[in-house]
């Protein structure tokens, strides 16, 4: 599977699309608020130009799209109405994400966000002009010329790998057979491989965006996180991709999806520590950490009580001394399958009795 061209949230407004099951990415969106709203006003008040930058990473589909858009909006307008003396300025923004993304359903919800904003601007205060393009293309690849960007955002995204871990299955032998992702049988080299593929990603990322954003540019990151540093810790191993591969499990003993299938197929992604984020971005030389917390929100989308595990950080671009990353090199391709496995109501079925079968153990 080709990952710039294949993966992608569901697409649409029907029952299973991303535009209606993405309450959980909405919940991580207003957890991030305040630190968004800061880092929004330290850049405006440091802006040299009339025109400020900011990009949306990860960007997806439905409302949630340009609830970080109306937040800028909101901020650089009041800022810009409550200070004499700053040049009026003007915002573009860059919706980014791969080339699979639905982008025609965020498009078409343009117009009415437009007239949404000017009904809901607020009183004494100037509405910026701001303009909106979608970009798509991989954040593990350069995506703007040279020091063009002052804010980049990322909300839910980056725990998605460039690529499966290099080294999970080939020529008949699975090394992670049964899982999905990390399990309690997932051999101890399989999690190194993870964990070495999210370290070289993220490098990657800095070293990107670090050539993309002005001095003084910053950058504020949400994704998937984990409290316990130990990947094998029960509480942790409770993550909904292990119901997925029992609920897989289950199919496989039914005959409805074949094992090899199974067996060959890994999530391209890493939850890490705080500790290990902390590492990675000390390691890249690149950025220093402003703020960096990690919060709990529950996997069930109408449960708000705490649940999964959440990284939020906003860091700072700092000035390249003498550091140079040697080139990365990778390509993004899926080991296993050669096409992702369709999930249909049979397996709807199966991790719907899966978890009440949890939840009656509890």
């Amino acid at each position: 599977m080709n990952m710039e061209r294949d993966l992608h949230m569901a697409s649409g407004e029907g029952e299973a699309s991303y535009v209606n099951n993405s309450r959980l990415q909405l919940k991580a969106l207003l957890e991030a608020e305040v630190v968004l709203e800061k880092a929004v006003r330290e850049v405006y008040m440091d802006l040299h130009n009339p025109t400020m930058t900011v990009v949306d990473l990860g960007c997806s589909s439905g409302q949630n799209t340009l609830i970080f858009v109306s937040k800028v909006i909101k901020v650089v307008s009041r800022e810009s109405s409550s200070r004499s003396g700053f040049h009026p300025v003007e915002l573009q923004v860059f919706l980014n994400d791969l080339p699979g993304n639905d982008f025609n359903h965020v498009f078409r919800s343009l117009e009415r966000f437009k007239k949404q904003t000017a009904a809901e601007h607020e009183e004494n205060t100037t509405l910026l002009p701001f303009y909106i393009a979608g970009l798509p293309g991989s954040y593990y690849t350069r995506l703007f010329p040279p020091q063009s960007c002052h804010l980049f955002h990322s909300s839910y995204c980056l725990h998605w790998r460039s690529q499966v871990p290099a080294g999970l299955g080939g020529a008949n032998e699975y090394i992670n057979e049964g899982n999905v992702y990390i399990a309690k049988t997932t051999p101890a080299g399989v999690v190194e491989l993870y964990r070495r593929q999210f370290q070289e990603d993220m490098l990657l990322f800095f070293k990107l965006r670090h050539e993309e954003l002005v001095l003084g540019g910053q950058m504020v990151l949400t994704f998937h996180g984990r409290k316990y540093e130990d990947l094998y810790n029960n509480g942790y191993l409770d993550h909904p991709t292990g119901l997925l591969s029992r609920a897989l499990q289950s199919l496989v003993e039914q005959g409805r999806v074949e094992k090899e299938k199974l067996d060959s197929f890994d999530l391209p992604f890493y939850m890490p520590s705080v500790n290990e984020v902390e590492e990675v971005v000390a390691q890249s030389e690149l950025f220093h950490i402003n703020h960096i917390k990690l919060f709990e929100t529950n996997w069930d989308p109408h449960d708000d009580s705490q649940g999964d595990e959440v990284i939020l950080m906003a860091v700072h671009w700092i000035q390249l001394l003498a550091f140079l990353l040697p080139e990365h090199q990778w390509q993004p391709m899926v080991s296993g399958c050669t096409r992702l496995v369709t999930v249909t109501s049979d397996f709807f079925s199966q991790a719907s009795w899966r978890l009440s079968s949890r939840l009656t153990d509890a």
